[in-house]
This record gives structure tokens, C-alpha cells and sequence, in this order.
């Protein structure tokens, strides 16, 4: 069995969607101790700034095709996902929105002649567990209600435009553990904090389930 694990947080200490995406990975292994993790980690490795503004200029300029060294790349990257059972992505949300070094793996993807939005739906039907942490509170009725742009961008592509058996656990209300003038959420953080392990354990144990058969 083989899990695709992709992180994006620039933290590797103390960040929050590793800590969620640990206990899920955890989970699967426990069901899949001899399982295969490919991990690409895009906050340690972000993906190089023009490597889509190269693949996409031949769309616009046929007569200038790409080079091979960045198709190359690109069929690496979507090696990754062709060759994986199930998924599981590690996203933080930044300003608001997914994380630059995301948005560029996933203009790259969409590239992709299988994968990308052209392709035939390779990964549809198959498990995947996103990860997602918010340093503020962002549900019905908070101040901020409406501002997370991450989420719904990240359900439509992975769920939608991917087809993948998405499930979500999710942590907010992060910013209280450290911030003086958030200290009086910090009980909300950490039952959201809680629920998130939980979450993320359950889903985790789900999505490896889902390919024992």
C-alpha cells in the first residue's frame, strides 16, 4: 500500500498541520505497517518559482515548446500521485488563502496531461485526508467569518477537480497558544486542537481502510 503525504508549512517545529497529518499517518501505518510513504515537502522544498510560467508559455507560444527538463519535472510530480493508493495533504492557511509554495504545486498539477484538468480523472474515488490549520477563528458568526479562502479553494480541487474521496480535520484558533491578546481563547484552541488529533486519527484509519480490499 502507498500514502502520498504532502506538507506546505515553512514551520517544522511546532507546526500544527504536520501535528495533524502525523497522527493520521500514524493511523494508516498501524493498518498498513509495511506501507510506502512518498512525502514531498513544500515547505522545506518549495517548488522552483518559474517552473509553470516555462510549461505554461508553450500554451501561449506553441512555436516555443518547454524544455524537457520541466516536462521531466512534471512527470515526476505527477508520478507522485499516479503511483499512490491514497493521499494525504498538510496545508496551514496563510493571509487568508493557501500557502504560495500550494497554489504552485497545483497550477504545476493542473498541467499535468493525466492528472491536470485535461486528463481522465486518474486519483477519482480514491481516499484522501487533507490536513488544515487556521491561527483564527473563522466560523459562523466570528468577526472573521468569510475570510477562509483556503478551504473551499482546497475541497474544489482536491474533491472536485481531482475527484478524490476527500475528508477534512482541521485545527483553528492556532495563534492562541502564543499570542498575549488571543489568551483568552486558548480553551477553544485547545478543544479545537483535540477534536483536530481526533479527526485526523479516525479519517487517518478511514482512508487506509478504504484500500485493504
Amino acid at each position: 500500500m502507498h500514502l502520498f503525504r504532502l506538507d506546505a508549512s515553512i514551520r517544522t517545529e511546532g507546526s500544527v498541520s504536520r501535528a495533524l497529518a502525523d497522527t493520521a499517518e500514524q493511523a494508516w501505518l498501524a493498518e498498513h505497517p509495511g506501507g510506502v510513504v512518498t512525502r514531498r515537502d513544500l515547505g522545506v522544498q518549495p517548488l522552483p518559482g518559474d517552473a509553470w510560467t516555462v510549461l505554461a508559455h508553450e500554451t501561449v507560444n506553441p512555436a516555443a515548446p518547454a524544455p524537457d527538463e520541466a516536462r521531466e519535472f512534471l512527470d515526476r510530480l505527477g508520478a507522485e500521485l499516479l503511483e499512490a493508493d491514497a493521499f494525504l495533504f498538510a496545508v496551514p492557511m496563510y493571509n487568508w488563502n493557501v500557502p504560495e509554495q500550494v497554489k504552485t504545486w497545483i497550477d504545476l498539477i493542473l498541467k499535468h496531461p493525466q492528472v491536470g484538468i485535461h486528463g481522465d480523472r486518474p486519483l477519482q474515488g480514491k481516499p484522501a485526508l487533507l490536513t488544515l490549520s487556521r491561527g483564527g477563528g473563522y466560523g459562523p458568526g466570528s468577526p472573521r467569518e468569510g475570510w477562509d479562502y483556503a478551504t473551499p479553494y482546497l475541497r474544489r480541487i482536491l474533491a472536485d477537480v481531482f475527484g478524490l474521496d476527500l475528508q477534512i480535520a482541521e485545527a483553528e484558533l492556532t495563534h492562541a497558544f502564543w499570542n498575549p491578546e488571543m489568551a483568552h481563547l486558548r480553551g477553544l484552541a485547545e478543544e479545537s486542537m483535540k477534536t483536530g488529533h481526533e479527526q485526523a486519527a479516525e479519517h487517518g484509519l478511514r482512508i487506509a481502510k478504504l484500500i485493504t480490499a
